[in-house]
């Protein structure tokens, strides 16, 4: 083999040391992301879950600055497009205040939802999706009959579903939802609505976490089914958000994980999701994007023109003021 001379040795030496920076120092532009679960919440939510238990900073005061500052971050961090769920008036906000960068979705909890409301928000243009689904919350199976109306209809609609997996806040059962169970987060129970509704486009909320072996089962059986991470993104220890994320894409699943924040009442929590990515040394650029943009935009079906103008970033002139 040829003897490397200096002058090849340290054009080497400063390939690798750039091949190793943080792609966001590399980029030109920053990357477009689709944050596939943000919150619409209620004043009363506001006033109970309290300051955002990393950061410590204060909630928003009121339900307003919460959609403000909400939008402020998305716009700070290229979020060009965002799914909010939550009650319908709560959401309907979103929706008047930042029209392009928002979709709406419904959140079901109880298998007591008017099946022709939904189909009237959706003709409206103020639902395109259905989620989050709180089945676990309430003591369900995501494969319970009970819920067979909305699968059906989400089918019909041919609009995405988003349902609860994993784990939730410490003491839940002491908190409002006593039925909760961790073992009804556990993915293997999609079977039964994935062999009944075939064509449904699933996201398993929380990327199952940590039900590690049953998701990558779930992932390998059942193309139609998606994962994103939020709120283990920025809420768990990065070391171990990380090694959960780096088996999934191990695991071959790079091009079926999807960017979400999770929210809740704290927009900062979305600039923490951000960099949970950003900082996994174990992701290629491209598999950065596939998390941040691509995979979102395949799962929601986003035709050519929406995905040109996402690349164009939006203006401001495109986020309206609050009425």
């Amino acid at each position: 083999m040829r003897r490397l001379t200096n002058v090849s040795m340290s054009l080497l030496l400063v390939q690798v040391a750039v091949s190793r920076l943080a792609p966001a120092q590399q980029r030109t532009q920053p990357l477009p992301i689709i944050d596939v679960h943000l919150h619409a919440m209620s004043a009363e939510e506001l006033r109970t879950l309290g300051p955002n238990p990393i950061t410590r900073a204060a909630p928003p005061s009121s339900i307003e600055e919460h959609v403000r500052r909400t939008v402020e971050e998305m716009k700070k961090h290229n979020v060009v497009l965002g799914i909010v769920g939550g009650r319908t008036e709560d959401v309907e906000r979103f929706l008047a205040v930042a029209p392009e960068r928002v979709w709406g979705s419904a959140k079901v909890g109880r298998p007591e939802l008017n099946v022709d409301s939904l189909i009237t928000r959706h003709s409206a243009g103020k639902i395109a999706a259905l989620g989050e689904v709180m089945a676990q919350y309430e003591g369900f199976s995501p494969s319970d009959s009970a819920f067979e109306p909305y699968w059906s209809l989400a089918e019909k609609l041919d609009i995405p579903i988003a349902i609860h997996t994993g784990v939730s806040f410490p003491g839940i059962t002491q908190r409002g939802f006593p039925n909760f169970r961790v073992a009804l987060g556990n993915p293997i129970l999609f079977e039964g609505l994935l062999n009944r509704h075939p064509k449904l486009r699933v996201s398993m909320m929380h990327a199952g976490y940590p039900f590690l072996a049953e998701t990558i089962g779930i992932l390998s059986v059942y193309p139609q089914v998606y994962v994103y991470v939020g709120v283990i993104d920025w809420i768990m220890p990065r070391e171990e958000f990380h090694a959960y994320l780096r088996e999934l894409v191990r695991a071959g699943f790079a091009d079926r994980i999807m960017f979400g924040s999770d929210q809740m009442t704290w927009p900062d929590a979305i600039g923490l999701a951000v960099g949970a990515i950003e900082s996994a040394q174990f992701l290629t650029e491209q598999q950065k994007r596939d998390i941040f943009y691509d995979n979102a935009a395949r799962f929601l079906r986003l035709s050519p023109d929406v995905i040109a103008r996402h690349h164009r970033r939006l203006a401001p002139s495109e986020t309206r003021r609050l009425p």
